[in-house]
This record gives C-alpha cells, sequence and structure tokens, in this order.
C-alpha cells in the first residue's frame, strides 16, 4: 500500500511544479478573435489560381499570441519530371497540407544535397515563409504518394520536392510561424487581393 502512495504522489510531483510556476495563468492571446474564412474565398484563390498560372497564394496570415498561422491556397500544375533545384527548405515556418484536388508524388527530408539560400527578395520568402534554401535533391529522402483528403506536415528545416503531378494538385497550405517572419495578412488584404485585375501572365 505504501508503495503504491509514493508511486503517486512521484506522478504527482511534475503536475504540481506546473501549477506552483504559474498559479494564474491566461491565454497567450487575450481577448483574440477566431478568423474565419468561407470555401467561398478558397475556391476564388483557386479559381484565380488557374486564371493567371499562379503557384502558392496566402489568404490569410493571423497573429495568434505566441506564433503567427498562415493559411494558404497552392494550385500546381502537371509535372512529369521536378525542375532543377526545386527542393525547398523553410528555417522558421513549418507547413501543413491538406489536399482538396488531385494528386501527387512528394519526397520530403532534412539532408539537402546542393544547398543554396534562397533569394530574400523572393515573394514567398517575404510575405509566405521566410528564408531558407533550395537545393538540388534530398539525400535518403521519404516519398508519399498524396492524393485527395491526405494530410502532411513538414517541420521548419525539412526539405521537401515534388518529383510528379499526375495532371494537377490543390491544397490547402497551413503555416505555422512562431518567430513571426512574415507579415499578417487580414480578411481586408484578402478582398483587396481577389478584386485586383488579373496580373498580365508572363512569356
Amino acid at each position: 500500500m505504501g508503495k503504491t502512495v509514493l508511486i503517486a504522489a512521484m506522478a504527482a510531483l511534475p503536475l504540481a511544479g506546473v501549477l506552483a510556476q504559474d498559479p494564474d495563468p491566461q491565454p497567450t492571446c487575450r481577448m483574440c478573435p477566431a478568423s474565419y474564412i468561407p470555401n467561398d474565398e478558397i475556391q476564388a484563390y483557386v479559381k484565380k489560381a488557374i486564371a493567371e498560372k499562379l503557384t502558392d497564394q496566402q489568404v490569410r496570415d493571423i497573429d495568434i499570441g505566441k506564433s503567427n498561422v498562415a493559411v494558404g491556397v497552392v494550385h500546381r500544375g502537371k509535372l512529369a519530371q521536378p525542375a532543377p533545384e526545386s527542393v525547398a527548405e523553410h528555417d522558421f515556418v513549418s507547413e501543413v497540407y491538406h489536399v482538396i484536388e488531385g494528386s501527387a508524388t512528394l519526397v520530403t527530408g532534412p539532408d539537402l544535397v546542393g544547398k543554396k539560400r534562397r533569394p530574400a527578395t523572393l515573394e514567398t520568402v517575404r510575405l509566405f515563409n521566410g528564408p531558407g534554401n533550395n537545393s538540388t535533391s534530398i539525400r535518403n529522402g521519404v516519398t508519399h504518394e498524396l492524393k485527395v483528403g491526405d494530410v502532411i506536415v513538414i517541420p521548419a528545416g525539412t526539405g521537401h520536392w515534388f518529383t510528379k503531378i499526375d495532371d494537377h494538385i490543390t491544397y490547402l497550405m497551413i503555416r505555422i510561424d512562431p518567430d513571426k517572419v512574415t507579415p499578417v495578412r487580414d480578411e481586408a488584404a484578402s478582398k483587396a487581393y481577389l478584386s485586383k485585375p488579373a496580373r498580365p501572365q508572363q512569356q
């Protein structure tokens, strides 16, 4: 009996320590509103991506207290073989993909071959996913066959590389940015972006 009580007391010690450290815990984001993004808005981004041949678009970038969380829409067309130096890796921003259309082969891994810093002037670096690297391939990478409904979590520092896209792939992108290296983007900014005339397509 005494041994059981001793074990229970030892198990309770870590919890007691946490409670002792902060007797009155407070939310890390005080009085913060929720952010709602209707499906109509997501579909408007998909439509814009197809019409203007865009890949990555940031819908929101929200300060949630100790971190920023961003929501993007990514649309990629058919890919028979990967482009040169198309492995991407982000120093501070982790990403979560949720596939909503299409299918593709994605390779992930932390060991980048031929690593090269991404230019700081890139729109994606400045506004979407912060500083990082590109590379030619991933050593000992893990292959994932992505399809509709799948989710994949890519931590900061892990390379990711589309090696094949069957016809197209469209996915919701959730970005976790604890260092707040990307700027906030609210509903008004999203509406203003969507209302702009189509960008001229590059030849």
